[in-house]
């Protein structure tokens, strides 16, 4: 016999069978949506610290979702700089900014971020190891795969490269008080506030660095700040991020996130018709056409704060004399490649700059001509035989690779040069100093407004070319280190023209091809605008659906 108690609960009618339970039910229940994304890649370095993964593949799954810096990007409104985990920042003197941080900022394992936190993020233990922070416009040398800390923990040996590259001066984080720290560089820096918003800045969990087993277990469940935390990351397969609902900047519109890799962009273009996935990455330009003939999608992007480059070992003996280079440039008809192969969506910018440098932008330079006669004169007096050049290749990592490969190789044949494709599998492969590494791919960015982010980061004296062997220009590692730690803004103008003059004409590292695009396919009904970045934002403010 029902009890008149669960006979009104079960009562279709009864007012407390529609007021208490329902009420209970809601309060537990999770309506926001889940998302699914089909990625070209997800890592390359199979781990998700910042530190180690600096990619392009990188950039579209760690920011704006996991990981977050004291100054931020606005990542659809210009990029340019804004208060994210610091509230504000003022200028203390030539080498120290000191910034205020933003109290109550939870943590994915729930502590309440604190200056101890940044200073540890800063620290030898996590970013430094032991490098020299006087090391500015040296080479820094890392020996070995694995670096020893004080903290007992061994850093991989790319992570102090990488951060000597971020921060090649970085002195000390003085704490001030539980909400205030300082930033102490060992020269005077005008790009300090810079610095602090590009990637490979942003804060971690003190905690939950020193708690996790092993670097690799912190690397591949890293805990952060952001609005997404990781439930599940399965190299080369998926990640999965699920909402931290104790997110400073509220509470997240989507209960789960999952990245899938799926290198075939017509698979990742099917996964979306098929209702697999909502959005798919890295679409080409020929392939928009016939998405958005159909009326429930669309495609998003454009031009982005990165251009590709074609990049030269001088060590290898074709390559030593810069004429053989400089015929290279000369051959390329970048305008081709952008109508072709782009349908003219991109563009071919003025060399390894971007005008959102402001004042520092070189507004009159330009890249090699497109000067058939010329190469062929360069190849004539450097007493080029036509001796086979090869040129490492990845399949298709960028938009477009493989296509824009073989018709550089054609644009180098008709001036005579014999490049030869040797197809790899990965980075290592590329970047390895087994012989044979003579012309390769590579793109590069601007993580802030000024040259040092981009041209002495990436081909300075510690930018990734001379760390892995490929080209040194002593001019140009003594200059790196006047456009570092000038204040004489006429001065650094005059210096940065000067090294686009070695870089690109004179003594060539590499040559800029075009402006890079990144185009994202996603169901038209889904309220959500792309920034102009690799970055997918997907916090309160840009979701609808």
């Amino acid at each position: 016999m029902m009890t008149p108690r669960r006979s009104l609960l079960l009562g279709a009618g009864g007012a407390l069978g529609l007021s208490a339970l329902p009420r209970f039910a809601i309060a537990q229940a999770d309506n926001r949506p889940a998302i699914a994304i089909a990625v070209q890649k997800i890592s390359n370095s199979n781990t998700l610290e910042v530190l180690r993964e600096q990619s392009n593949v990188g950039e579209r799954v760690l920011f704006s979702s996991l990981w977050e810096g004291l100054i931020g990007r606005n990542w659809l409104g210009g990029l340019g700089a804004v208060p994210e985990l610091a509230t504000e920042w003022k200028r203390v003197s030539d080498q120290v900014v000191e910034l205020k941080l933003r109290p109550g900022v939870k943590f994915h394992n729930g502590d309440e971020m604190t200056a101890e936190d940044v200073a540890f993020t800063f620290g030898p233990e996590r970013m430094f190891g032991e490098t020299n922070p006087t090391a500015q416009g040296r080479t820094i040398q890392v020996s070995g795969e694995r670096i020893p800390t004080r903290a007992g923990r061994d850093l991989p040996a790319e992570v102090p490269a990488v951060a000597r590259r971020s921060w090649p001066a970085l002195e000390r984080v003085e704490i001030v008080d539980r909400h205030t720290v300082r930033f102490h560089n060992a020269t005077p820096d005008v790009t300090l506030e810079g610095r602090l918003s590009r990637y490979g800045s942003q804060i971690i969990s003190k905690r939950g660095y020193v708690e996790a087993e092993t670097w690799f277990d912190w690397a591949r469940k890293p805990i952060l700040t952001g609005p997404y935390k990781v439930a599940e990351f399965r190299p080369d397969q998926l990640l999965r991020l699920v909402a931290h609902d104790e997110y400073w900047g509220g509470r997240p519109p989507l209960k789960e996130i999952r990245f899938v890799e799926v290198p075939e962009v017509s698979a990742r273009i099917n996964m979306l018709r098929s209702g697999e996935v909502q959005f798919a990455c890295d679409i080409p330009p020929d392939q928009i056409g016939g998405i958005e003939g159909d009326r429930r999608y669309e495609v998003q992007g454009g031009t982005i704060l990165n251009h590709r480059l074609t990049c030269f070992d001088k060590n290898h003996p074709q390559l030593v004399d810069p004429r053989v280079r400089r015929a290279f440039t000369h051959a390329i008809d970048r305008q081709a490649i952008v109508d072709s192969l782009w349908a003219g969506r991109t563009v071919v910018p003025k060399g390894l700059q971007w005008d959102y440098y402001g004042e520092m932008f070189v507004s009159d330079w330009s890249v090699p001509a497109y000067d058939p006669a010329e190469a062929q004169r360069l190849l004539k007096e450097a007493g080029y035989k036509g001796d086979p050049i090869p040129y490492r290749l990845l399949n298709n990592y960028y938009t477009n690779q493989t296509p824009t490969a073989q018709v550089l190789v054609e644009m180098w044949k008709q001036v005579g040069l014999n490049v030869q494709i040797e197809m790899k599998e990965n980075w290592s492969q590329i970047l390895s100093r087994e012989p044979g590494r003579a012309v390769r791919d590579w793109s590069n960015s601007a993580p802030f407004n000024d040259p040092v982010s981009s041209i002495v980061n990436q081909h300075g004296p510690n930018g990734q070319q001379q760390q892995v062997g490929e080209w040194s220009n002593e001019e140009m590692n003594r200059i790196s280190v006047e456009l570092e730690t000038s204040t004489d803004r006429a001065r650094r103008k005059q210096v940065f023209r000067r090294m686009l003059e070695i870089c690109e004409r004179e003594d060539p590292a590499y040559t800029v091809l075009h402006q890079n695009a990144t185009f994202t396919a996603k169901r038209r009904d889904i309220g959500w605008k792309a920034a102009p970045a690799f970055a997918m934002d997907f916090r309160a403010g840009n979701w609808k659906g």
